[in-house]
């Protein structure tokens, strides 16, 4: 198996989203968004698989030592690192912005709370939103103006979904993405989340984190008629947001009990409406 096919089935079973997304890519551009993703899944994923910071640490300093060049015949060995690496290569994609998503994952190997909003949203845009600023490069060849913006926002808005989706999985290992100063606005407890209990005042903080998600969803549809429309496959996933959240918003879903997910044939069907009405509205 090459290295590309293998980051597509990594992609396939650990990111179903963008795996499903990237099938309405180019076919020269596929295995490149592959490598991208699959390289995010590793790094998402290592909090799960280190289990305690210190092995986590060690496995992104190994993936530092890659994109800096250091490790070449580790690297070859690797069927996600030598696939990234040579994605690298042929579209010219900066280092920078992959290491700095690596730093900003650091974080997920320690318990401490996130503290703020502006916290969150630097989280997010050296993730999420780097995550689309690439795809956008690798797709359209830049990601300059409005292109940078339409990420800053879409990768705002999948990464609120996605703390929201995985907070009983967070509040179980004691770890907190929704911001402190969030939770003291409406009054949350922190002991009250660790026991998994969901008060009204948790319920009213994480409303307030679904709505800055939808306020971000709706600034990047706003931003569609300035994009290309070659740029669509690497924003489509961000059309799955409204239907996550409004799961979260049905009556009796309950942030610790409830699983918020979407079935696939629905996921398939609102990315192909997406693919159609994106293409549609964006320019030339």
């Amino acid at each position: 198996m090459d290295a590309y096919r293998h980051c597509e089935q990594l992609v396939r079973a650990a990111d179903k989203d963008r795996f499903l997304a990237t099938l309405f890519a180019p076919a020269d551009r596929r295995d490149a968004l592959f490598a991208l993703y699959a390289f995010n899944c590793e790094i998402a994923t290592v909090r799960e698989r280190a289990r305690e910071p210190m092995p986590g640490e060690i496995r992104l300093q190994w993936w530092r030592d890659v994109l800096q060049g250091e490790r070449p015949g580790e690297a070859a060995a690797n069927p996600v690192a030598a696939a990234l690496l040579e994605t690298i290569d042929r579209f010219a994609l900066a280092a920078e912005p992959l290491l700095e998503l690596i730093e900003a994952r650091a974080f997920d190997l320690y318990d401490d709370p996130m503290p703020t909003m502006v916290a969150l949203e630097a989280y997010a845009r050296k993730t999420g939103s780097a995550l689309f600023a690439i795809a956008v490069r690798i797709v359209v060849g830049n990601n300059h103006g409005v292109l940078d913006a339409a990420a800053d926002h879409a990768g705002i808005a999948e990464t609120l979904v996605g703390i929201l989706k995985s907070f009983a999985r967070h509040a179980s290992r004691h770890q907190l993405y929704v911001p402190l100063e969030t939770l003291d606005r409406h009054g949350a407890r922190i002991e009250d989340i660790y026991a998994g209990q969901a008060t009204a005042a948790l319920h009213h903080a994480l409303a307030e984190l679904r709505g800055e998600a939808r306020r971000r969803f709706t600034a990047f549809e706003a931003l569609l008629p300035q994009l290309p429309s070659t740029v669509m496959p690497a924003f489509l996933n961000i059309a799955l947001v409204p239907g996550y959240l409004a799961a979260m918003e049905r009556p009796g879903c309950d942030p610790f009990r409830t699983a918020i997910e979407i079935a696939q044939w629905r996921r398939q069907w609102t990315l192909w409406r997406a693919a159609r009405r994106y293409s549609g509205l964006m320019g030339g």
